[in-house]
């Protein structure tokens, strides 16, 4: 497997590695990283707008598979946002939950911690 850029030329990717000992990557794993990722370009974005310039933004994100489907995706963000307070900071996270790319185009409950460090 490889992608247009070619970073993941070389990981592993196989049954074995999904479901059986091993170290690679899997599909959970990469809609995972590309809901953080996602999520995390779009609270920075969000947050712009706001008039808000986070310092740091740390987005971790686990999918949930049950009987061969992927059914949640479980958000939590920690950052670092100078003059914001929390209130504001979670109207802004949930906008970016519902509004990034990958959130729109995930077709399961996706829940969201945010917090402020």
């Amino acid at each position: 497997m490889t992608t247009k850029s070619g970073i993941l030329n070389t990981d592993q990717y196989s049954f074995r590695t999904r479901f059986e000992d091993g170290i690679g990557t899997n599909p959970e794993e990469l809609i995972a990283a590309a809901h953080a990722g996602c999520f995390s370009m779009k609270l920075s974005f969000v947050l712009g707008e706001a008039g808000f310039t986070p310092t740091s933004i740390d987005t971790k994100c686990s999918v949930t598979l049950e009987a061969g489907t992927i059914t949640e995706s479980y958000l939590e963000v920690s950052a670092i946002v100078p003059d914001i307070d929390d209130a504001k900071f979670q109207e802004c996270a949930a906008s970016a939950k519902d509004n990034c790319p990958v959130s729109k185009a995930l077709n399961m409950n996706i829940s969201l911690v945010a917090t402020l460090a």
